[in-house]
């Protein structure tokens, strides 16, 4: 205790210390950003290869197979996914979490870049960026204008598009609901015919004269001089002139054959925020970025570059997160002030104004504690990460409460308040480290938790351990200090006295609740052995209930949430035209429901955020921001079941309406992955399970599969021994086919008017295209024009509009959600069931993913974490009390507990959380052995200090002496979980109280299954293990009344 005796000594500098973390905590509290929830970034790497006019099947061998052989070799490859559409194949890469994401992207370039070589010439760059994990924009930008012009409108928005992306912290900012330009020279073949021109003829004259030309430099005797030779097009007037061919009359340009404008493509996408069409511009933070300053810095561009906007332009802003990130951080803070309030009054009713406010001096010191670790890890301040504070905050003054009590006991006996803190310290010093570090203990394991959960719920016990280290350095190095200061014993006469009493004499001759509850235990430890086998039966009894009569098992909770998405579905080949007229309908009636505050409608262009996992036959999805919790009356779960009422009669559409969940992302609730080499097989299976889950199950909905849909395409077949009789040329014929379809990309320029690049794109009139204009055109061969239909033929096959594989295998899955009070585990088990006697096809592997994959995941971590920090525990526990018989006794307490979670879950009927009660079990494994250590610790010190006293006796002075204090720990923690055990936040600093909120549904199942156990584990605490330590002096005993005395000496070492 010599550094404690320095510091007391020089309490001057040991206070200054406490100040400069104080300081240091509020800089380091100030400088965290703001974020509603933790940022979980698996580093999922998406590479992205366009290749106009590909088929899936040829995107498969030509793409995919040369990239994934790359990907899949690198080190630390988890899982690729890749999947090929027409003209379009991506792979999504997902790494170890263990790696970053800036190096995961790193190792796949590189990989892309070695595959390079082996890819078509054709295709284009393939695109290499980080996957965003999250589910939404982090903020959204709209425009429109009553009065504005196409043009005009789009060029703002990409004007904005560029001020936006130079923000350091945005990831992208994807233009939503515009239609690209394009330069569209459009053939007349009348004039061909005249000029006697052939497709063939026009596409090769273009290409020709559309080239980059290198022609060096030139050295004279009057200097060194470049020269270059014009061949790109510049202009669109370039375009006019292209010549085609000689003639009588002169040059016949490409002017004199097409009719050229510069136009728009056909519309491929379209926005709308509550149902005013405009454009919208999708923007998305970087990983580590704080959603609260992208939002403030997109804002602020936008409100910059408002002045150079053409008049009429309307600029909006929608489903901004930073505004719901700084509800939930403000609304958790007056959780925690709350929480702070009400444990304060507590300690001060308990232990005095002085003392208490010694005590209460250790909250702000190790919060603030807490706040410089986090930061220095580089944590945002998120509702983890004070869920975790508001935790700590129940359990950090216990050491203080141990130290301080002790010595208020021992200044009641007359000692200074400077060696009643000194002598507070060496006799409490080990049990204070000892119940601090089980209950870091129990914490460290999640630390280690693996997987996207893992990365969630790691901000939890990673602050835990940060201010529980505050608080042990404040019990045991500050506070005796501030204590030695200004501690001064100011009970009165009778308080004295009955410390005295508790002290040295019979605490069965007290009155009071110490009294009484001493008098009780003095009469239960006559009988160990009975109320040790009737605890035993409690326990067990507790555990066959729960079992027979729970209410069953889901992977994360319920949240309250802001957010949903209402997917729309149609089947056909259907123009976006018509697709706007049905996504229409839909948009009336999701409006109209009036806790609705924003619909935002993307039709095209892969949704709102590009997602790729979506149901094969979207039209169109839309996201919907609610009103606040506070501003209505129903849940959101409900709104969104009205909505799905209210839209399920649609003829022709489905619909599915769903909020987004709270915790980390899995995707459905059931998601069945089938893989097999045989495409045949593989389909037939999907659909046959499809099928199943819509007629052998009840409850459930939204059923959807990732099949191809139903149609077909046409095949071009080129009999290639009647072409090699013409000579003719495949590539000639590939162009002159894309004349009668999209059109042939000449080249591209970027006009004075526009930052973007603008494509030339030469093709036949809407009168001369499709499949029968086949038979029209003509191909240059040695033998002059040629009709294609000479050696060409078409068949209709039927169509793949795309092709998934995962590691080398084709996949297909069926997704299905559970319907409002049906829980997903039950349904999963009935469907294992339904497999057995209807299992797959050969060669066909199924597997449970999403939902179900996570929470089996999640169940084997915690179980080991479980187990391993029992043993943590235990070997802290051994080293402490030298005892195997002590320190398994103490571990008791956490099987108490464990069941008091589940009585709680019966009496309550509420479901078993894996993720949010099962962190909450082992989070209590780490709290409830406190009060066993100091119990234990205290009757080991009685029986040294009094050996006269029997087993029986010292522990009934031992657990009244320490009934103050273990009471008054357990409240703290309890009081302050209370109000959000009861479904609650309450913010006192803003008189506000929110019932079913967001931030009390998601705490919800972790704070009550805390209260529930520790509540249980501390009454039977106070009965058990008094009982406990007494039973083994019992038993021997009862031994040596049975044992014959010969035996009775050879077994307990007595003549």
């Amino acid at each position: 205790m010599r550094l404690l005796d320095s510091a007391i000594d020089r309490y001057r500098s040991t206070i200054s210390l406490m100040l400069l973390i104080v300081f240091v905590g509020l800089v380091a509290r100030a400088a965290m950003t703001v974020e509603s929830s933790p940022e979980v970034n698996p580093p999922f790497v998406i590479v992205q290869v366009s290749h106009e006019g590909i088929s899936p099947e040829d995107g498969v061998r030509l793409l995919v197979r040369p990239l994934e052989q790359e990907i899949r070799a690198l080190e630390g490859v988890e899982e690729v996914i890749s999947t090929a559409r027409e003209s379009l194949v991506y792979l999504v890469v997902e790494f170890d979490s263990a790696i970053a994401v800036e190096d995961a992207v790193d190792e796949v370039r590189n990989a892309v870049d070695r595959a390079k070589a082996e890819l078509p010439r054709d295709a284009e760059e393939p695109v290499v960026e980080e996957a965003s994990a999250q589910p939404f924009p982090s903020i959204v930008v709209t425009l429109a204008g009553e009065n504005v012009g196409e043009r005009a409108l789009l060029q703002s928005a990409q004007h904005l598009k560029r001020k936006i992306e130079n923000i350091g912290d945005v990831l992208s900012a994807d233009l939503r609901g515009n239609r690209e330009e394009v330069v569209e020279a459009t053939i007349d073949p009348v004039r061909l015919e005249h000029f006697q021109i052939t497709s063939g003829q026009l596409i090769t004259a273009v290409l020709g004269n559309n080239l980059l030309i290198p022609a060096g430099e030139l050295e004279t005797n009057r200097g060194r001089f470049s020269v270059k030779v014009p061949g790109l097009i510049e202009t669109a007037q370039d375009v006019y002139g292209i010549p085609l061919k000689n003639s009588a009359d002169g040059v016949v340009t490409l002017g004199d054959v097409t009719d050229i404008r510069r136009t728009f493509k056909d519309a491929s996408s379209y926005t709308s925020v509550n149902g005013r069409p405009g454009l919208a511009i999708n923007v998305e933070k970087r990983s580590e970025a704080s959603s609260v300053e992208v939002a403030d810095a997109v804002r602020a561009v936008v409100q910059g570059e408002l002045q150079s906007l053409p008049r009429g332009v309307e600029v909006n802003f929608v489903f901004d997160q930073s505004q719901f990130a700084r509800d939930m951080v403000s609304e958790m803070q007056g959780n925690i002030l709350t929480a702070m309030l009400l444990v304060m009054i507590i300690v001060v009713a308990a232990l005095g104004f002085r003392s208490g406010m010694l005590v209460g001096l250790g909250i702000p010191f190790s919060l603030l504690f807490g706040s410089i670790i986090t930061w220095y890890l580089g944590y945002s301040f998120n509702f983890m990460v004070m869920f975790g504070m508001l935790l700590a905050l129940g359990m950090l003054i216990d050491g203080s409460i141990v130290i301080t009590e002790y010595a208020d006991r021992k200044m009641a006996e007359g000692m200074s308040a400077r060696v009643a803190y000194v002598l507070s310290v060496r006799r409490m010093f080990w049990p204070v480290v000892a119940s601090t570090g089980t209950t870091l203990a129990a914490f460290l394991p999640i630390m280690f938790w693996p997987g996207v959960v893992g990365e969630f719920m790691r901000y939890l016990p990673v602050t835990v351990f940060a201010v529980l280290a505050g608080s042990l350095l404040y019990a045991l190095f500050f506070a005796p200090v501030i204590g030695s200061l200004f501690g001064k014993s100011n009970l009165d006469l009778a308080t004295q006295q009955y410390l005295k009493q508790l002290e040295v004499g019979r605490p069965t001759g007290l009155a009071g609740i110490t009294g009484t509850y001493a008098r009780m235990l003095e009469k239960v430890v006559r009988r160990p052995l009975s109320a040790f086998v009737a605890t035993v039966l409690v326990l067990f009894g507790i555990f066959f209930a729960f079992g027979r009569f729970g209410a069953g098992v889901e992977f994360f909770t319920e949240t309250e949430e802001q957010y949903g998405n209402v997917e729309i579905r149609a089947q056909g080949n259907l123009s976006v035209a018509e697709k706007k007229v049905l996504v229409a309908q839909v948009e009336k009636v999701v409006l109209a429901v009036p806790e609705v505050r924003v619909g935002y409608t993307a039709i095209g262009s892969g949704g709102l955020s590009g997602n790729s996992d979506r149901a094969p036959d979207q039209i169109a999805n839309m996201l919907v921001e609610l009103q606040p919790a506070e501003q209505r009356e129903r849940r959101s779960r409900d709104i969104f079941a009205d909505i799905r009422a209210r839209t399920s009669d649609f003829p022709g559409i489905k619909v599915t309406a769903n909020v987004f969940e709270g915790g980390p992302p899995v995707g459905k609730d059931i998601v069945l992955e089938l893989r097999a080499q045989d495409y045949g097989t593989l389909l037939a299976e999907t659909w046959r399970l499809h099928r199943a889950l819509e007629n052998e199950f009840g409850g459930l909905r939204d059923i959807v599969n990732t099949a191809p849909l139903p149609g077909i395409q046409w095949e071009v077949k080129v009999d290639r021994a009647k072409a090699a009789l013409y000579g003719a040329d495949l590539t000639e014929v590939g162009r002159a086919v894309q004349l009668v379809t999209n059109g042939v990309r000449m080249a591209e320029y970027r006009p004075d008017d526009s930052d973007e690049e603008v494509d030339i794109r030469i093709r036949y009139p809407e009168r001369a295209r499709g499949i029968t204009a086949l038979d029209q055109l003509k191909v240059n061969t040695p033998r002059g024009a040629v009709p294609i239909s000479s050696f060409v033929h078409t068949e209709a096959k039927p169509k793949v509009d795309k092709i998934e594989r995962i590691d080398g295998i084709t996949r297909m899955q069926v997704k299905a959600d559970a319907e409002e009070g049906v829980l997903p585990d039950d349904k999963v088990r009935e469907i294992r069931a339904w497999l057995e006697n209807n299992p797959v096809a050969p060669g066909v592997e199924l597997l449970f993913r999403g939902a179900d994959e996570e929470q089996n995941e999640s169940l084997a971590f915690l179980g080991v974490a479980f187990l391993l920090s029992l043993f943590l525990m235990f070997i802290l526990l051994v080293t402490q009390f030298n005892s195997f018989y002590q320190s398994l006794l103490i571990l008791s307490s956490v099987v108490m507990s464990t069941l008091g979670v589940m009585l709680g879950l019966l009496l309550t009927q509420s479901t078993f959380s894996v993720i949010m009660t099962g962190v909450g079990i082992v989070a209590l494994a780490g709290i409830v052995v406190n009060n066993n250590i100091v119990l234990i610790d205290t009757y080991n010190y009685v029986r040294h200090s009094e050996p006269e006293l029997t087993p029986a006796a010292a522990a009934v002075k031992a657990s009244a002496q320490r009934l103050r204090p273990v009471f008054l720990t357990t409240a703290t923690t309890i009081l302050g979980l209370l109000p959000l055990a009861l479904g609650a936040s309450v913010d006192m600093m803003g008189r506000n109280v929110v019932v079913a909120g967001v931030i009390a549904s998601f705490w919800v199942k972790l704070a009550s299954a805390i209260v529930y156990g520790l509540s249980f584990s501390t009454l039977l605490t106070l009965i058990v293990t008094p009982v406990m330590l007494v039973l083994p002096g019992r038993l021997r005993e009862l031994l040596r009344g049975i044992l014959p005395p010969q035996i009775r000496g050879n077994q307990w070492g007595e003549g």
